[in-house]
């Protein structure tokens, strides 16, 4: 696919593309200019209401996990702290991600978030500042049901990364993520019991890692968020 430029290196992650796939196109804010200061950002996500009532539910057979997309400010605007899961774990091993994970019994959205970004990366909860939700999406693999929480923090916490569930942990900044050869997008098709149709994947290419699935879809609808354009009407639907 090309992007207007050399794409930039990736990582090793393993990628199990379909035979029938075709490109996306140029990025939904291709022609629209951003503030990435996180003050602007925050402006932004604040006008994302949180409304349990119009969730989508989860199928029967989905487990409810919860993800902490936290924001930081960075020498180059606001910047996202994401992980590498590790390959110890029995599913997605590898794979770029949030911190985040099943939400226990009596514990709220929010809370397992919270909970799961101090167990997995050492951010303690009380120096979170909670802002709203993304979108709740489905996995076909770990058959889970993920709603994605925005949230930030004043500076970038020391982090103490526990090895059991990641392998590694990095602050990328937003600006980075919408370069032309670092963002692309493709329409994959599917023959599922759970799905059957095109479906968008995601992808971002950075020097040594690939984000894609669940939470470069998550990324992806945050900045379309900041880039005042609609994560959801993708051209070709």
């Amino acid at each position: 696919m090309s992007t207007g430029s050399p794409r930039r290196a990736g990582g090793a992650q393993n990628i199990p593309t379909p035979i029938v796939r075709r490109s996306g196109g140029a990025a939904m804010w291709s022609d629209q200019t951003a503030d990435f200061t996180l003050e602007a950002i925050v402006e932004k996500i604040q006008q994302i209401s949180i409304d349990e009532g119009k969730r989508t539910a989860p199928r029967e057979y989905e487990k409810i996990s919860a993800v902490l997309a936290l924001l930081a400010p960075g020498e180059h605007g606001a910047e996202i702290l994401l992980t590498r899961r590790s390959t110890k774990l029995s599913n997605h091993q590898g794979e770029m991600s949030f911190p985040g994970g099943r939400v226990d019994g009596g514990e709220s959205i929010v809370e397992a978030a919270l909970r799961e970004t101090h167990e997995e990366v050492g951010v303690p909860a009380q120096l979170v500042t909670v802002h709203a939700e993304l979108s709740p999406l489905s996995t076909f693999v770990s058959r889970s049901y993920i709603v994605p929480v925005l949230a930030t923090v004043h500076e970038k916490p020391e982090l103490s990364i526990s090895s059991d569930e990641v392998d590694r942990a990095l602050w990328v900044p937003l600006a980075e993520l919408v370069r032309a050869d670092t963002f692309s997008w493709e329409w994959w098709s599917f023959d599922r019991v759970e799905f059957s149709g095109d479906r968008p994947m995601f992808f971002f290419h950075l020097d040594d890692e690939t984000i894609w699935g669940a939470t470069a879809r998550i990324l992806h609808e945050l900045l379309c968020v900041i880039h005042g354009v609609n994560h959801f009407e993708l051209p070709n639907w």
